[in-house]
């Protein structure tokens, strides 16, 4: 039998990618997008669209029963910077959608959930170094309470209620193909952006601030990749973390001047300084790699190379 899925907050970074890889797989009539409005021209023309607010329990459950949906990643969220600029309804979106889609799954009418959690879920008294699997989680962010809340629920519905929902802590995310998202790690996807356009970048972090990356291509791997393992492979139900490849803004600006020679960069730290100095600046993913073999293909070389190339591309048209 096949798979019915929907993609809540299809239009989003993650989503908007997320959705043409799952069409990819499954058939694009098997994969229903949604969002809050209507996204860019190739998503909506490569297959069926509904409007969908994830806080209104009625528009999600509407959806879930006029396609007869199996499975539903629910990919909207209010991310970190933009999250501490109006905590009230980063919490009311990050929560009650999650509660939304649970209580659905709950009662029968959804077989299988994907919930991304975050990096931000950790604090300034996590162990920043190989930060392990299980650790103090103290987050400092509206957004990382959310998150961590999130996975407590995740784990709880599968414990209580046998709720099969899989969760993956996702680093910061790089891609060209949409522009940058209201994270705290963007600047690593603006960058490559004026690097190309304007050939200097001002960076709103400190030179030296490391933090753990991944190029889009291997999160949206390891997404499909914990969607397919049986059952019993998914032994962490709260969020599993997921290691890419971790670097510095000088790091990166030292990588676009070997294609670039003239790219130039500067420093000057915002508010979001403090929010990544209370993040991971690598992330020990052995437990995704035990148990659903999971593993990254791309390093900041190779990241570097396809975005150079693809932005290229796509800023000349």
């Amino acid at each position: 039998m096949s798979t019915k899925i929907l993609i809540i907050g299809a239009c989003g970074q993650i989503g908007s990618e997320l959705t043409m890889k799952l069409r990819e797989i499954y058939g694009n009539d098997q994969v229903v997008a949604s969002d809050i409005r209507e996204g860019k021209p190739e998503l909506m023309a490569s297959g069926p669209f509904e409007i969908v607010n994830a806080m209104e329990f009625e528009q999600v459950a509407q959806a879930v029963e006029k396609h007869q949906i199996d499975e539903v990643y629910l990919m909207a969220a209010m991310l970190s910077a933009t999250a501490e600029k109006n905590p009230a309804f980063a919490w009311d979106l990050n929560m009650n959608s999650l509660f939304h889609v649970l209580n659905l799954a709950k009662e029968g009418k959804i077989k299988k959930v994907f919930w991304p959690s975050s990096i931000a879920v950790f604090g300034p008294t996590t162990p920043r170094i190989n930060t392990p699997q299980y650790t103090v989680m103290e987050p400092s962010t509206v957004y990382g309470i959310s998150k961590q809340t999130g996975e407590r629920w995740c784990e709880y519905y599968h414990a209580k209620f046998g709720v099969d929902v899989r969760s993956i802590r996702y680093p910061g995310l790089i891609s060209w193909t949409t522009p940058p998202g209201g994270g705290t790690t963007d600047y690593a996807v603006d960058i490559y952006y004026k690097a190309l356009e304007d050939k200097k970048y001002t960076c709103f972090l400190a030179e030296n601030t490391a933090l753990p990356m991944m190029y889009m291509d291997d999160a949206l791997a390891a997404t499909v990749a914990i969607m397919q393992a049986p059952a019993e492979k998914v032994k962490i139900r709260s969020s599993y973390n997921l290691g890419g490849i971790s670097f510095t803004p000088a790091e990166i600006a030292a990588e676009i001047k070997t294609h670039i020679p003239e790219f130039t960069i500067d420093y000057a730290p915002d508010f979001r300084q403090a929010i990544a100095d209370s993040w991971p600046a690598s992330i020990d993913d052995t437990a995704a790699q035990t148990d659903w073999n999971w593993k990254h293909q791309y390093d900041l070389k190779s990241m570097t190379q396809v975005m150079l190339d693809n932005l290229a591309i796509s800023l000349s048209k």
